[in-house]
């Protein structure tokens, strides 16, 4: 799909200052970015419209500004210490003491240097965005990572040898990938649901409780897609185990952005990966996946809610209000049911084998 886009006028490895300053021999063409995460950045103007939905180009692998080792930040004193060969540090000398951001040699989560990525890890999201048509996953929503670029080998060499403890031997790329804002729902970005809910409102231009409502249902029906992925990508495989994708070091509460119409895109892919157990292990995994980011969704949905009633004066209880939302955000949905009694709402997860054996009951709210 993105190939008919207009990707070949992103093309390119996108370096903070410092680097630009370190390797002078390249040529550079200035741009301005958006802060965003620990180690990307996000081009204000929308690259492509999907439906309703405006999506930004979002660079990941910049750099990062803080020592992993310490609070301070990194500057070219600090950074001279790790440095491992003579031509690596001359080129530091030239910088400024204030490096800014900076992309360094050390191991980061096994596959990723610290402050960029690695290629292992940038292929695992590419291919988790492969799966997707186009940015749904049955159900599952992503923002799709649509092109790795490398390094150039004599940059990356040079700053392979700037490590603490280990370092990192693989190629270093940079992900580039579509992102519908840079809101999360508690860490990683200025704005999130959890810190500052108000300012939130206002940047989706939300003014009306209607409005608050739609946005609500749309967070719920995807939220709760994405605690529920094993079950809706489930496969049987040859030596009769079971396979289904799963969240390796990755959470919703800082691994994936609201988009200004409540939907909820997983965005950080290189920790969703295919997981293989025997059947015996099934509803046990379903369970610890969904009661892993349970927590976090119940926790965005309060702070949107409070939100709501202070706003539009709408107080409704929220053992009345919450189910009412659920009932209509699974309407249509193939894996998830609810079930409304007088004592509780529950919801039942099915299976994309449609093995009833497999479902698994989970009580959202008792009443």
């Amino acid at each position: 799909m993105f190939e008919q886009s207009e990707i070949q006028s992103v093309e390119g490895i996108y370096v903070p200052e410092s680097l630009k300053d370190m390797f002078p021999e390249y040529s550079y063409e200035p741009m301005e970015f958006i802060e965003d995460d620990n180690r990307s950045a996000i081009y204000p103007e929308p690259f492509v419209t999907i439906g309703k939905t405006d999506f930004y180009l979002c660079v990941k692998g910049i750099g990062s500004t803080t020592d992993p080792y310490s609070m301070e930040l990194l500057n070219r004193s600090n950074t001279l210490v790790i440095s491992r060969s003579r031509s690596t540090s001359e080129r530091l000398n030239k910088l400024n003491d204030t490096l800014g951001r900076f992309i360094t040699g050390e191991v980061w989560l096994r596959g990723s240097p610290y402050g960029g990525q690695g290629e292992e890890h940038g292929i695992i999201a590419l291919k988790t965005s492969n799966m997707a048509e186009p940015l749904s996953i049955n159900g599952f929503m992503i923002a799709p990572v649509i092109r790795l670029m490398y390094l150039p080998e004599e940059m990356e060499n040079e700053i392979r040898g700037l490590y603490w403890y280990r370092k990192f031997k693989g190629r270093f790329v940079q992900e580039l990938r579509l992102v519908p804002s840079n809101v999360r729902i508690y860490f990683h970005s200025y704005n999130t649901l959890g810190s500052n809910i108000s300012r939130i409102f206002d940047m989706f231009s939300i003014e009306s409780n209607m409005q608050a409502i739609e946005f609500e249902i749309n967070f719920i029906r995807s939220g709760l897609a994405a605690l529920s992925i094993f079950a809706r990508t489930m496969r049987i495989e040859e030596d009769g185990s079971f396979s289904g994708l799963d969240y390796f070091d990755v959470w919703i509460d800082k691994d994936a952005v609201v988009a200004p119409d409540g939907t909820l895109y997983f965005v950080d892919l290189e920790g969703v990966e295919r997981n293989y157990i025997l059947e015996s292990r099934v509803g046990e995994k379903i369970d610890e996946q969904f009661y892993r980011s349970l927590y976090e969704f119940t926790f965005a949905m309060e702070q949107f809610e409070q939100e709501r009633q202070r706003r539009f004066n709408d107080i409704t209880e929220r053992r009345v209000q919450f189910p009412m939302l659920v009932q209509e955000a699974l309407k249509n949905e193939p894996i998830l049911k609810a079930n409304f009694s007088t004592e509780r709402l529950q919801i039942t997860i099915q299976n994309t084998l449609r093995l009833e054996k497999l479902y698994r009951t989970i009580t959202l709210i008792d009443l």
